[in-house]
Parts: C-alpha cells; sequence; structure tokens
C-alpha cells in the first residue's frame, strides 16, 4: 500500500532528502554536503553529478530501514537552488560542472548582445532584469568561451530536471523554475522564439516545459540500481527551491509571503496577478495561477555562518546568537551590510561588498553578531520597500519563515520588528522537501487539490508579533541602511561597470 511522499532538495552547499507520510509527518530525513568550486574570480561552480551522487546515497541509506518498503512511496518531487546551466549530452551525460546562482562570470556578456536587444524588450517579456547570475547571460557566455562545450550541448537544464534525468531518463523543465531564462514568458509559461534568436539561444537546447506538479516520467531500471528505488515510481517536474519551501511552509494565498532563511535571505510574495518590478524576481509558483514576487539576497544564513566561521567558537549556532540578545536593538549603532558574494536584488551588483559600519572600540564581536542578524533582516526589509513600488500592499503581508534562521527565536523576532511584519513559524526544517513531496502528491492525486495537501500537512509551530518599541530603533536603522547602501554600493558599482 502507497503511503510515502519523497522530497529531495538540492541546495547550494548540501543536498536533503525526506520521506514523508501523507499527513507530513517526517518519516526519515538524510543529508550529505558536496563542495562548491572557485576556479577564478567570479567562477562559482557545482558538479552536478556530485549532486546526484550524494542525492543516491541519501536515499539508499533511507530505504536501508526495516519498516521502509520502496515500494510503498507514491511519489517523488525535486526542488532545487535556480539560475544554473548545466550542458547535457543527448545520453543525459553532463558535460562540465555548472555555474551557479551565486557565479558571475557573465558580467560582460551584455556588450555581446545589446546591439540586437534592449533591457526594455527583455523585462517586457521574462518580468525580470538582467543580471549576469541569471542562467541566459552564462548560456552566451558558453556560446562565446566555451563554444565546443556549447555545439556538443543537446540540453541545458537546471538543478531539479538534471535530477529528475537521472531517475526517468526524460530531458524536461518546469513552469516556475525556468524565469532564470530571459527568452522565457513566465505568464503565458512559454519560450519566446524571437527573443531567443535575438539572444542567439536554440530553442532545440531548451527541454519542453511542464507544470510543476506534473510527472514527467518514472524511476528507470539505473535509477533503481544506483538508489534502490522502486521501478516505476512516478517523478513530477519540481521547481526552484524557494518557490517549493513557499508552498511547503502553507503559501498558497495572494500576499501570504514566505521568508526565506537559509543560505540566501528573502522573500516570495504570492501573487494572483503580475506585478513585477526591474529590481526583484518574479517566477510562477509551483502551483497554478500564482505567481511569487521575490526578493533574493545573497547574505542570509550564510552571512552568519561566514561570521561564525571565522570569528566564532566552536559554540552552536544557538549559543552564537544567544550572544546577540545581550546586545539592544539596533546595535548601538552597528551596521552591517551583508553583500558577501556580491548582492542580488535589489542591488543587482557583483562586485557589491559586505561591510560593517559604527565600529569602535567599545564595540564587541556581540555587537557585530547583532549586526549580521540585523544586517540581513534589514536587507530582506529592503525588498519589501521595493514591492510597494510593484503595488504590493505591505500592510496586508503576512510572513511565514522556513529555512535554519526560522529555528531562531531571536532571528525571528528581529525579521518581525524590522518589517513590522507579523510571522509564522511552521516546520521550518523540512520546508523545502515538503513542498516538494507534496508536488508530488497533488500529481499523483494523492491531495485533490493543493489547499487540501497544506490543510492536511502543515502545522503551525509559533508566531511572532512586532514589538512597537523595537520597530521605531529598526526604521531609523533602516534609513541609515538605505543611505549607506546607495552611498557605497554606487561606488561598488562604478568599479563594476569600468573593470
Amino acid at each position: 500500500m502507497k503511503k510515502y511522499l519523497l522530497g529531495i532538495d538540492i541546495g547550494t552547499s548540501s543536498c536533503k532528502i525526506t520521506l514523508f507520510h501523507f499527513n507530513g509527518q517526517v518519516v526519515a530525513q538524510e543529508s550529505e554536503t558536496y563542495p562548491l568550486y572557485y576556479p577564478h574570480d567570479g567562477w562559482v561552480e557545482q558538479d552536478p553529478d556530485e549532486w546526484w551522487n550524494k542525492i543516491a546515497f541519501c536515499i539508499r541509506k533511507i530505504l536501508t530501514t526495516e519498516t521502509i518498503i520502496a515500494d510503498e512511496i507514491a511519489g517523488i518531487g525535486i526542488a532545487g537552488q535556480g539560475w544554473a546551466a548545466i550542458p547535457v549530452d543527448k545520453e543525459g551525460n553532463c558535460l562540465r560542472k555548472t555555474p551557479i546562482w551565486l557565479d558571475t562570470r557573465a558580467r560582460n556578456v551584455w556588450k555581446d548582445v545589446e546591439g540586437n536587444v534592449s533591457k526594455e524588450e527583455i523585462f517586457s517579456i521574462s518580468k525580470n532584469t538582467w543580471s549576469p547570475s541569471y542562467t541566459t547571460p552564462k548560456l552566451i557566455w558558453f556560446k562565446k568561451h566555451e563554444p565546443k562545450l556549447f555545439e556538443e550541448t543537446y540540453q541545458f537544464l537546471q538543478s531539479n530536471s538534471y535530477i529528475a534525468l537521472k531517475l526517468t531518463g526524460v530531458f524536461s523543465s518546469d513552469r516556475c523554475q525556468n524565469y532564470g531564462l530571459h527568452i522565457y514568458d513566465p505568464v503565458n509559461y512559454e519560450y519566446n522564439a524571437q527573443l531567443a534568436v535575438k539572444l542567439g539561444i536554440p530553442l532545440e537546447k531548451l527541454p519542453p516545459i511542464y507544470a510543476s506538479h506534473e510527472v514527467i516520467g518514472y524511476v528507470h531500471d539505473k535509477a533503481y540500481e544506483q538508489t534502490g528505488l522502486a521501478i516505476g515510481t512516478p517523478v513530477v517536474a519540481g521547481g526552484l527551491d524557494a518557490a517549493c519551501g513557499t508552498l511547503g511552509a502553507g503559501v498558497l494565498q495572494a500576499f501570504e509571503t514566505q521568508l526565506q532563511g537559509g543560505q540566501a535571505g528573502g522573500v516570495s510574495i504570492c501573487l494572483d496577478e503580475v506585478k513585477a518590478h526591474p529590481d526583484l524576481i518574479f517566477s510562477p509558483h509551483v502551483i497554478p495561477d500564482r505567481w511569487l514576487l521575490q526578493g533574493g539576497t545573497v547574505g542570509g544564513g550564510g552571512a552568519l555562518r561566514w561570521f561564525k566561521q571565522e570569528f566564532g567558537t566552536q559554540q552552536s549556532f544557538q549559543e552564537f546568537t544567544m550572544n546577540a540578545a545581550l546586545i539592544k536593538p539596533g546595535a548601538e549603532g552597528v551596521l552591517f551590510l551583508p553583500y558577501l558574494s556580491g548582492e542580488r536584488s535589489p542591488l543587482w551588483n557583483p562586485q557589491a561588498k559586505g561591510v560593517f559600519y559604527g565600529l569602535s572600540f567599545d564595540k564587541s564581536r556581540d555587537h557585530m553578531i547583532r549586526a549580521v542578524l540585523e544586517g540581513v533582516a534589514l536587507s530582506v526589509n529592503h525588498n519589501l520597500l521595493v514591492a510597494q513600488e510593484a503595488g504590493v500592499e505591505i500592510e496586508k503581508l503576512s510572513l511565514y519563515a522556513m529555512g535554519g534562521a526560522a529555528n531562531s527565536e531571536l532571528w525571528i523576532q528581529i525579521y518581525a520588528d524590522v518589517t513590522n511584519c507579523k510571522i509564522n513559524v511552521p516546520g521550518s526544517d523540512t520546508a523545502t522537501t515538503l513542498g516538494a513531496a507534496l508536488l508530488a502528491g497533488v500529481g499523483v492525486g494523492i491531495y485533490s487539490s493543493f489547499e487540501e495537501a497544506v490543510s492536511q500537512t502543515i502545522q503551525l509551530q509559533r508566531k511572532h508579533i512586532p514589538n512597537s518599541e523595537n520597530v521605531t530603533v529598526y526604521q531609523q536603522a533602516m534609513t541609515e541602511y538605505l543611505r549607506l547602501s546607495k552611498l557605497l554600493s554606487e561606488e561598488m558599482y562604478n568599479d563594476y561597470i569600468n573593470s
């Protein structure tokens, strides 16, 4: 009897695999890390086959549990980091490491296409700005700098579609994740052939598009040998990790908003109509007829992890961050700009750098910890302020926190005070894999709708209400943050465009 759903998450630092009962209860979960590669300045790569090997290892480990039978898995969903460009041959072999979302090698490729198309035309179709971090500039970079590889590539895939290929042998893309391609129309879920010609991207090198919950294929013999999964298990297309996490946090309706607290930070505002802004990220949700207006910052949990690694101790993250509770809101004037690998929205500056401002002899490491927590929250709020310009009424937003940061009551309270929004915390550790699993559950008919899937599986753990006194402090801090960000990022951007 079928009673499980399997969710896979291809994160930046690790993969996570979770087996769920149909009621959302976690049956088993495994995680494995893999490296990032930095071969040149601005290059950040990962090996998709390392993703696959680690995922297969985790699945085998889960299936060695005596009480779990592979035939009882009803379906598999896959969430993955965005903006990859995985070159694959016709036999499904990966031809090289892929640049990931942190990679900015393509920062100069606009010079190669600007005579054929304007950024305004690109935005009008894709609803997204032109940035080297997206998939499109990476494809153009490959075509110019690695033409033999480009020619030999049968199709370019995203992270979740590559793992789906390894499981099923089927080439696919999905409506949600495809937004990293500027030739993709995210409103009508189709490629724009005219823009593809102008950018020099052959459509035959892009896979067919599926709805995120649509079954694209079934586990085949080779995947069975590598994972132990039952041959014939349905696999759905899946989608962007942030969007799957948004579903896994219970965000379905307009103005419900997922607060991302993983390696990167950000927000995903659910909309039932198109509202785009050139400084933000627009994509379809993984559920039909909903879209996400997203703000994606580089410095999320990764900023705290970096600071702890370089300046911390052997303390746990909870012990480490509790030191920040000793410092008053506002960190007594210490501000942190969390631009540790450039910055995405709303700055779109790959040369942006992290900054501590306001240090003096009377400031301690604890002030800096507090400033990191607050700086990440301020960077997320910066995106919410820009979303207002797109017509989003921030006062209507209800936030749902997920990711590692959601485990910190202090950090989520800081987010609530900075944004002046109520924040709900569901099961944060498994939101992304749960969202992927729910896609499979709807796709194979376990749930009759996404509303049913969410109601049967997601429970709130706690709520955070903004503290009015702290809100006032952070409104002043936000003003200073925006001043510094504008002043310093302009200097950083001048360095970028002159490089």
